[in-house]
């Protein structure tokens, strides 16, 4: 049973700081309808958040993408953030934080007559501590993870452009699902419909072959974050990093892998 914090901890909603329990959509909500809704999940080190702004450049983007107006500059945005984990701090008690910013595109239009919250866009921001999650992965950082190459492929850029971090992937679940099936404890692997690694279901993969770093193609993947920063650390390092189409068999014949994922 989750022990309560010492505070209550905090959401932005919209303009307000409310209780997180108390922060609520409605079910006419086009997130829930539709999956219509862009996010971005940044974490802390030493409670400071890890490029910050990156996540927020990628989060403009995707509402770009989605022709949602959140109603906030990226300034404003990132003043609301700073406040949010300000806010929360004492709730934390000095653990490090995922930070969670989520934008609905509001309720559905087609129910405004009933949707008493209106339909206009959602924003919300909110910060948890990340003891939990990370104790959980403690083993594949001690011992390294399995994944499993599925049957489900990732979603071509032709359809919905992955490059937008959007939460209408229920083919990450499904993947998920597929790989729990052939190995309990593995992570998912994807590929295009060429058959060339994509992504995992929320990381980056890296790979290394006669001492050179290779990376899928940027087409049909989410561009992490911690993947950019990766390449731009192996280079600074003099290490050869390539992006490249990647085959199963290329991964079968690899040195050694790895996930970055903020």
């Amino acid at each position: 049973m989750e022990r309560e914090p010492m505070t209550q901890r905090l959401v932005y909603f919209n303009g307000e700081f409310i209780p997180e329990r108390e922060a609520r959509i409605s079910i006419f909500d086009c997130a829930l309808m539709y999956g219509d809704m862009v996010f971005e999940m940044t974490r802390s080190f030493g409670q400071k958040p890890y490029h910050l702004r990156r996540h927020l450049d990628r989060l403009y983007a995707s509402l770009d993408y989605a022709q949602i107006d959140c109603g906030l500059s990226i300034d404003e945005m990132e003043a609301a953030t700073d406040e949010t984990i300000e806010r929360n701090l004492p709730a934390l008690e000095g653990f490090d934080f995922q930070i969670m910013h989520d934008v609905t595109r509001g309720g559905m239009a087609f129910y405004e007559t009933i949707v008493k919250e209106g339909t206009a866009p959602i924003v919300s921001i909110n910060v948890l501590p990340l003891v939990r999650h990370i104790g959980g992965m403690a083993e594949k950082y001690e011992n390294g993870a399995h994944f499993v190459i599925t049957p489900q492929q990732s979603v071509p850029s032709r359809y919905i452009d992955p490059k937008a971090k959007n939460r209408s992937r229920i083919y990450y679940k499904i993947a998920e699902l597929q790989a729990a099936r052939i190995d309990a404890g593995a992570m998912a692997l994807l590929t295009d419909e060429r058959g060339c690694i994509t992504e995992g279901t929320g990381n980056n993969f890296f790979m290394v072959r006669d001492g050179e770093i290779l990376t899928p193609q940027p087409r049909d993947i989410l561009r992490g974050v911690s993947r950019g920063v990766c390449m731009e650390l192996a280079r600074k390092l003099g290490l050869g990093v390539r992006e490249a189409d990647i085959e199963p068999y290329d991964v079968r014949e690899a040195d050694e892998a790895w996930f970055t994922s903020t």
